[in-house]
């Protein structure tokens, strides 16, 4: 492991570096989070990580290939397929010496989540899946509002026109939520923007990966499953989490009301108490 600033460490994984951090005891619980498309581990924000740590867990963050400190590749020509990002995922709990956690899969991870509980169940302890779908059949398709209000590309070259296009985007993705905090985001994504390897790389690259051999089948997860979904998310509406809960045996639903498709700080003390039950094991 190579230590960088902020507790974070670069870790060789699957042949490409990864970057992680860890909060809390290591004797504790594991939670793995796992985050989606374009998202760098500091979206599962280090407060709301903090939080989950003094609950008595050890919480892992950490960014997926093209995204923050971890590998980049080429804009628009990524070297890697989705279930890579599954790899990647037991990777990191193989590098921390952990055997099994209780995993956390947003958006686009969804299926990452899905692929680790269905080949790889003895790693897993718990699932729990926010803002995501099961991508079945007859499910309402994204708000019409959405196209129009997420914005042109910027220039990557254009640090302020990238902030301000990923700011106006998280925006439009929270659907009209009352909690949205335009402050606080744009801080994140300064952030964000300035510590990417290759931000032109973070915009492009995961929505052109190969998504061959993510399939699986929801019911087949046998692990206590948690799912999280906000009734303001205009990207996978309310129905989504609804038919992932219903697809999942013995699953539960928690709705996040004035959630969109993001996990606003407000509405944690709904959120934190919740993935804290869940994940309390025997």
């Amino acid at each position: 492991m190579t230590n960088l600033s902020h507790g974070e460490e670069l870790v060789e994984i699957n042949g490409v570096e990864l970057c992680l951090e860890t909060f809390g005891n290591p004797a504790h619980p594991a939670i793995l989070f796992i985050d989606g498309a374009a998202a760098s581990m500091l979206w599962w924000e280090d407060e709301l990580c903090e939080r989950l740590a003094g609950g008595g867990r050890y919480v892992i963050r950490y960014d997926n290939r093209d995204t923050g400190r971890s590998t980049s590749y080429p804009p628009g020509r990524p070297g890697y397929a989705y279930t890579d990002f599954a790899a990647d995922a037991l990777g990191i709990l193989d590098a921390l010496k952990i055997e099994r956690a209780h995993v956390v899969a947003r958006s686009m991870s969804g299926g990452v989540g899905l692929l680790i509980g269905v080949d790889h169940p003895e790693r897993v302890e718990s699932l729990t899946f926010v803002s995501t779908s099961t991508g079945g059949d007859g499910l309402p398709p994204s708000s019409a509002e959405l196209a129009s209000t997420v914005p042109a590309e910027p220039d990557p070259a254009d640090s302020a026109a990238v902030v301000d296009y990923v700011v106006a985007s998280a925006k439009a993705y929270s659907g009209g939520s009352p909690y949205f905090d335009e402050n606080a985001m744009r801080a994140l994504v300064e952030r964000d923007v300035a510590r990417a390897r290759d931000i032109e790389a973070t915009l492009v690259n995961h929505y052109a990966m190969s998504f061959d051999g993510s399939a699986r089948d929801f019911a087949s997860i046998k692990v206590p499953t948690l799912v999280v979904h906000g009734d303001h998310d205009p990207v996978f509406p309310l129905p989504h989490g609804q038919a992932l809960r219903n697809a999942i045996p013995g699953a539960t639903l928690l709705t996040l009301e004035g959630a969109g498709h993001d996990l606003p700080k407000p509405l944690w003390n709904v959120f934190v108490p919740a993935l804290l039950q869940h994940t309390k094991g025997a």
